[in-house]
């Protein structure tokens, strides 16, 4: 069930409100104060087991696991405690390896046994489906076992632990989850009350959201498949426009999956963790990552970098840090090289950085414009997302190729009477370019105010700022963009007719793209 469906809008939604504030009004005895708890709960398990429900078993079964496993290292001291905890990640990272890298491995194996000219039978893959969130629920519960160990969890009632790991807002997609900021929204029978604000302000971000996906993400995936598609061999103009269609597709596909969880979480009175934060505005590849996925860079901040030492044994270690935790971030998106040249990419990119701010960082200021940082950063950030998206490697490279020339140049059909005058200048390209893309569809357009709201626009947070949208506050900008949203006839209307245009856009249902991962 995806949050663009008509079956959750008009259905399932619906249902859980009402269950959940009904129950609520009816709970007021001790015996009932859990409800709202237990049936949004039983209701974020439905959420899950729509989707797969083979895999609603597994998912109990982590669950319950972990919660024992977090009492028992809250119970246990010295060496016991740190076996428990290791035996504990050991099961998550073992079940996450099996489901998710089990069959890189031995795609791996084989094409180095391939290449070796090996005589024996290949490795068999194996027959598994992916569990869907299984990274978001495995990372939200190894974090719960770390805090476990380091005395940091105060609150042990299962059922909120249930609810913290299935609440249906971030399961699918994040963000990652931290104990200490949900378990005591879930326990505070205050946030199961309805409130006008409430309602107000979360359908206004549940809007912004479905329309950065509905009517921006959705209408750049025509633009990039294409370019992305094995054996394709872009020229240079059709590279460009399917490398850029894809990085503002994912920008507001995965931003949109952002406003879409926080405004869903406020419908229940829960604020969940700010995720994404104008990340193409960013001044260096550090900063864009404090803005892009802003939860999983935090875990693993918290959780991988700094235990591996961080920056605490010199500069030689920090790099190495920053590069071992780049690529196990590139492993964790997806099973395949791509992803590994990916995050590589990214710690190339966070140690050129922290060495050229460590050599030139007061100079720069200098002579360096500001602008010329975030164009050099986005154009890194582009480039890395090549690799992300490609199907493989070799695609990777072809596109990559392709920006710069090296699949020719070929300008579209309709510029062929200007043949002659090219030729003046000694220019004579093929007139077949743009061979996949409609100009006449809503993708080039649409590609343009993309790009003006990713650089230019204020964000959902500083839109809403005055109201405190998710756990962390972001302070609305002053400029010519400054908009600030307030519970007025004008701003309902605006988002009204938002909303009716989603709907209308909604002919075809397409998943988030971060739903793989």
């Amino acid at each position: 069930m995806l949050f663009n469906s008509f079956a959750f809008l008009f259905g399932y939604l619906p249902i859980v409100l009402a269950g959940y504030f009904l129950l609520d009004r009816w709970g007021s005895s001790a015996n009932w104060r859990q409800a709202p708890a237990v049936w949004l709960a039983l209701a974020s398990l439905f959420f899950y087991a729509w989707w797969d429900v083979r895999y609603l078993p597994l998912l109990l079964a982590s669950i319950c696991l972990n919660y024992g496993a977090g009492r028992l290292i809250g119970a246990s001291a010295g060496a016991a405690r740190k076996r428990t905890l290791l035996a504990a990640l050991a099961l998550n990272l073992g079940l996450l390896a099996y489901y998710k890298y089990a069959n890189f491995f031995i795609d791996s194996v084989n094409a180095i046994a391939s290449g070796a000219g090996a005589a024996s039978l290949p490795l068999s893959g194996l027959a598994i489906i992916l569990p869907i969130g299984i990274s978001f629920f495995t990372f939200t519960q190894i974090a719960f076992l770390v805090d476990c160990y380091r005395g940091e969890v105060r609150e042990y009632r299962f059922i909120h632990y249930l609810l913290f790991v299935s609440y249906f807002p971030h399961l699918i997609a994040g963000p990652v989850l931290h104990h200490r900021d949900m378990m005591p929204q879930f326990a505070d029978p205050a946030n199961a009350h309805p409130r006008a604000a409430n309602f107000a302000i979360g359908l206004s971000i549940f809007t912004i959201g479905l329309a950065k996906k509905v009517l921006i993400a959705d209408n750049l995936s025509p633009l990039a498949m294409p370019v992305f598609a094995a054996g394709a061999t872009p020229t240079l103009i059709e590279a460009w426009i399917g490398v850029l269609a894809y990085t503002f597709q994912l920008y507001f596909d995965f931003s949109g999956y952002s406003d879409l969880a926080i405004g869903l979480s406020r419908l229940f009175g829960v604020k969940l963790p700010l995720n994404f934060n104008s990340p193409y505005k960013a001044a260096n590849i550090a900063d864009f990552w404090r803005r892009w996925h802003m939860t999983l860079s935090r875990f693993l901040r918290d959780y991988l970098y700094i235990p591996l030492g961080g920056s605490r044994h010199g500069e030689a270690m920090r790099y190495r840090n920053l590069m071992l935790t780049m690529l196990l971030g590139g492993l964790w998106h997806g099973a395949g090289w791509t992803f590994v040249i990916w995050g590589g990419l990214h710690g190339l990119y966070l140690v050129l950085q922290q060495a050229w701010q460590r050599f030139f960082g007061a100079a720069r200021a200098r002579w360096w414009p500001g602008w010329w940082s975030t164009f050099l950063t986005f154009l890194a950030v582009m480039l890395a997302w090549i690799f992300f998206r490609a199907p493989d490697v070799a695609t990777a490279w072809d596109i990559a190729g392709a920006l710069v020339g090296a699949n020719g140049v070929s300008l579209p059909r309709g510029l062929a009477s200007h043949a002659a005058s090219l030729a003046q200048w000694g220019l004579h390209p093929a007139f077949d370019g743009i061979r996949w893309i409609e100009l006449a569809g809503p993708g080039l357009p649409v590609l343009l105010g993309a790009m003006l709201l990713a650089f230019r626009a204020p964000n959902t947070q500083e839109i809403f700022f005055l109201y405190a949208p998710a756990i962390e506050r972001i302070f609305q900008p002053i400029g010519r963009w400054a908009l600030s949203w307030r519970p007025t006839r004008r701003w309902s209307v605006s988002f009204a007719a938002l909303f009716v245009a989603c709907i209308f856009g909604m002919n075809r249902v397409t998943e988030f793209l971060y739903f793989q991962f």
